[in-house]
């Protein structure tokens, strides 16, 4: 079924609907959008972190401590 076929039959179902339940799904499409809408911002926001160089000087950072210097073992 295509998007546009899946509004049509939508639009059909709430048309029928009482004005309460015709709301409801109003908001759910809403809140919906909303968290599509969070998604996208997420993912763009991972995209500019994976891409910035901004932590790029820690590959670069000379270790300071190593095996030896751990006194107790377990």
């Amino acid at each position: 079924m295509t998007k546009e076929a899946i509004i049509q039959k939508t639009i059909k179902a709430l048309q029928l609907l009482p004005e309460k339940k015709a709301a409801e799904i109003s908001d759910f499409a809403d809140y919906m959008l909303k968290k599509h809408e969070e998604h996208l911002l997420q993912a763009g926001i991972e995209q500019l972190i994976e891409q910035s160089e901004t932590f790029s000087f820690l590959e670069e950072e000379e270790e300071l401590y190593n095996i030896n210097d751990i006194k107790e073992k377990y």
